[in-house]
């Protein structure tokens, strides 16, 4: 069932991923969208908790943020979530989708998937390197209030389709879902 799920949820990623652009510019950009993306995974990846004042709460002990880095064909899709309920996709191509948090629905998913990164907290292992994972791995980077830590998933295996970590994958898959929503309710440049 979850195997289904899973191809389900790839080709609904594969649509998405085709349907998200990124606006035009008047003048010509200096960096690519696909760097410009690449930056700002980079930025919230290396930002600690403390520089936005932000400290460890009862329902959040360990975990402010959440990345969960998944291969799709030749691109990474990046999708973060915060305890503060900001949502946003930064992928490896010309494309993405920021500032999710003015919607509700994806606020509650942003911060159902850091919720749930908080019960992997010791399962992960600290990290300085924000490598993209390898075909057939998924990366969650949990950004905690005393550094960042990761998790490298073989999403191939065959017990991952009830493995460890594939509640987290699912959490972090109703997320791309809110963000699809809102993404396919904007109105469409005509230009």
């Amino acid at each position: 069932m979850l195997s289904f799920i899973m191809r389900t949820s790839l080709v609904l990623i594969i649509l998405l991923l085709a349907s998200f652009s990124l606006r035009s510019q008047t003048e010509p950009p200096k960096k690519t969208p696909a760097d410009v993306m690449r930056e700002i995974r980079l930025k919230v990846l290396t930002t600690p908790p403390s520089k936005m004042n932000l400290t460890p709460t009862q329902e959040y002990p360990h975990v402010e943020a959440i990345v969960m880095d998944w291969p799709l064909q030749d691109t990474v899709m990046s999708v973060m979530g915060s305890r503060e309920g900001d949502g946003s996709i930064y992928t490896t191509g010309n494309f993405g989708l920021l500032g999710g948090s003015k919607y509700g629905n994806v606020r509650d998913a942003a911060k159902a998937f850091v919720k749930l990164a908080e019960k992997y907290y010791s399962d992960s292992i600290p990290t300085q390197d924000f490598p993209y994972p390898k075909s057939g791995h998924i990366r969650f980077y949990l950004i905690c209030y005393d550094g960042v830590r990761v998790i490298d998933w073989d999403s191939r295996s065959p017990a991952s389709a009830k493995g460890k970590y594939a509640d987290l994958f699912a959490e972090g898959q109703k997320e791309i879902n809110a963000l699809r929503q809102i993404e396919q309710t904007q109105p469409k440049d005509t230009h």
